[in-house]
């Protein structure tokens, strides 16, 4: 099947998503051993951070578009290292919800910190190029979501 010059574009242009992102985010996890956390621990300290309470582990794993069970092994991680606590919900006996621990605030407001780096690659789009890239991965994001049948969940934003 002969494939179109579209096809190729697509596949290049994913291939570029793809190598871009797993480099940014090798970045990103070096400053972060600096706090002693993953780039999966960062992202699941900042949504229960800012998630609307009660923050639970079936919505983490929605929002972080992870398998449940993959969720529940990194909670029990992150509350062997003392980063977060599993409470019991009193309404719903089966259910938990997850708060930061002290340790975890502090975890978190560090890795808030770590930025430099990351700035430093963005900083070489204009505004209006952060503007264009964001609306495309958005709009990327939005299709990929559709495609498998998943509601769109916006990324809560930090205050």
């Amino acid at each position: 099947m002969a494939r179109s010059s579209q096809t190729y574009e697509n596949v290049e242009i994913f291939g570029l998503l793809q190598l871009t992102s797993d480099a940014i985010l090798r970045v990103r996890q070096s400053q972060l051993r600096e706090v002693g956390i993953s780039n999966i621990q960062s992202a699941l300290l900042y949504m229960v951070k800012h998630l609307e309470p009660p923050v639970t582990p079936a919505e983490i794993s929605r929002r972080l578009f992870r398998k449940p069970h993959t969720v529940f092994a990194l909670l029990k991680q992150m509350e062997r290292q003392g980063l977060v606590r599993k409470i019991k919900d009193l309404e719903r006996k089966n259910m938990a919800r997850v708060v930061l621990t002290e340790k975890g605030e502090e975890a978190y407001r560090r890795s808030m910190e770590k930025w430099e780096a990351i700035d430093e690659i963005m900083s070489c789009l204009t505004r209006e190029e952060h503007a264009a890239l964001r609306s495309f991965l958005r709009q990327l994001r939005g299709k990929s979501l559709e495609k498998l049948g998943v509601h769109h969940r916006p990324v809560p934003r930090s205050t």
